[in-house]
């Protein structure tokens, strides 16, 4: 990894207290949702986001959703740590995405909508890793950030620009200029950070699955097909669709299940327009 990103991950400012103690609740067998909903309520900006979410259409819960602890209570620990650390997480970044063609809005936005299809997909294949994997699929493209700015620190934002709007592969454009894909990249910040092992594996290895360690593969699989079906740079494009139902299929998963959870986020997309 070149040393000018090493640089900058090491130069990335702390998560919060709130955000440090929500993953060591999250990690100690003897906390309980209770620990999670007082950890959560100590930061204003948090609650908002929690019951923003908690009161979205995504999570269906079919009522008004007024208290931290309610919300607490019905997302579950993994979900409400995944809800709370997404957000926090992307807002501790500054976004200059111009390498990869795109605005900061636009690149919070896909983030977003690969969390939202995960969640979508997996709860249809195994409800207990869909709520693991929608944090991860939220946050594995944060090493595009670090990437795109050693880009634009090299000057080659217009070369790396044009390569990344043709490829099928980005990680491969990545590899070429950088040495190394986002999905590394977005792994070392999270090993910064002091995140659980696991969480930072099942990343690393998103953009090469089949080198992940066996425990583990079938997560980093499931990121690799989401990333392919929303990939930054043709999100939900014929060819971005089909490829990535291929791999799903190809990895043993009924792709219809997919299929599905594509069609609903389109047709939500284009009721959204009208």
């Amino acid at each position: 990894m070149k040393s000018s990103i090493i640089d900058s991950i090491k130069s990335l400012p702390p998560l919060s207290k709130t955000i440090t103690d929500v993953n060591i609740i999250y990690s100690s067998e003897d906390s309980s949702l209770a620990d999670m909903a007082k950890a959560v309520a100590s930061d204003p900006m948090i609650v908002a986001n929690i019951l923003k979410a908690a009161n979205s259409p995504l999570y269906g819960f079919g009522k008004e959703i007024q208290s931290v602890a309610q919300a607490v209570s019905l997302f579950g620990m993994s979900m409400t740590r995944s809800i709370v650390v997404g957000n926090s997480v992307k807002k501790l970044l500054n976004v200059d995405m111009q390498p990869y063609g795109i605005t900061s809005e636009r690149f919070a936005e896909i983030c977003s909508q690969q969390a939202a299809l995960m969640l979508s997909w997996y709860k249809r294949v195994d409800k207990q890793k869909a709520a693991k994997l929608y944090l991860a699929a939220f946050l594995q493209e944060t090493g595009k950030i670090i990437i795109a700015s050693d880009i634009i620190q090299e000057d080659e934002t217009t070369s790396f620009f044009s390569e990344v709007e043709m490829t099928n592969n980005i990680a491969q454009v990545e590899k070429a200029y950088v040495d190394v894909t986002s999905s590394e990249v977005t792994a070392k910040v999270f090993e910064h950070w002091g995140f659980d092992s696991e969480f930072i594996d099942i990343i690393k290895y998103a953009d090469n699955p089949h080198a992940a360690p066996r425990g583990i593969q079938e997560y980093c699989i499931a990121l690799n097909i989401i990333k392919t079906v929303i990939p930054i740079n043709k999100p939900l494009s014929e060819i971005s669709i089909n490829y990535g139902l291929k791999k799903a299929s190809d990895a043993g998963y009924d792709h219809r299940l997919l299929e599905d959870a594509i069609d609903e986020m389109l047709d939500a997309q284009e009721q959204g327009n009208t």
